[in-house]
């Protein structure tokens, strides 16, 4: 399975995101949008994960959302990577509480004997568009500079699997499950 750790923002946020993104589709740009199923804060991304491995990956996932209290997070401003190669939206709130429960949700996987890549810093981000070649995206993220979405409390941790694309339709997305969720802290 190809599986990866997320907070996932809830419906309202995702609405507030999604009249933003329509405004941001009416300037001049050729960007491929990511569809409101597949926004999400990814913690760690695991690729493909053998069957064997999900059950101990998910108890270990389980005991760093325990491990991690509830925390304040909004969408806020945006930025890109790559030459304008992905497009993205911040956040703003408890930005400290999102890169611990991100370095747990990277440790679980390396104890559970997933191979990782080299370690980065976390930088949250919420992937919003594509380019596949070098673009002039400083329009899309001015724009998103003046973007703040309402404040939600993260209250759990999420592994998501990710259906790639088999029909070989140009532009078609991943198809994203969540396969398990913890609530932070322990709440629930």
């Amino acid at each position: 399975m190809r599986l990866f750790a997320a907070v996932l923002p809830p419906e309202g946020v995702v609405h507030e995101l999604a009249a933003e993104v329509a405004e941001l589709k009416k300037l001049p740009g050729s960007l491929r949008w990511t569809g409101r199923p597949g926004w999400h804060f990814t913690l760690a991304f695991y690729g493909e994960v053998d069957d064997g491995v999900v059950a101990d990956l998910s108890a270990r996932l389980e005991r760093a959302a325990r491990r991690s209290e509830p925390f304040a997070l909004a969408l806020r401003g945006g930025g890109q990577f790559g030459h304008g190669r992905a497009l993205w939206v911040g956040a703003e709130g408890d930005l400290e509480a999102l890169r611990r429960l991100a370095e747990r949700a990277e440790a679980a996987a390396r104890k559970a004997g997933v191979a990782m890549d080299e370690h980065r810093r976390y930088k949250a981000h919420l992937t919003v568009a594509r380019s596949r070649d070098a673009a002039d995206v400083r329009p899309y993220v001015a724009a998103l500079g003046e973007f703040t979405s309402r404040t939600w409390t993260v209250a759990e941790l999420v592994l998501v699997r990710s259906n790639l694309p088999r029909s070989g339709v140009p532009g078609e997305q991943p198809r994203y499950e969540a396969v398990a969720r913890w609530p932070l802290g322990g709440a629930g």
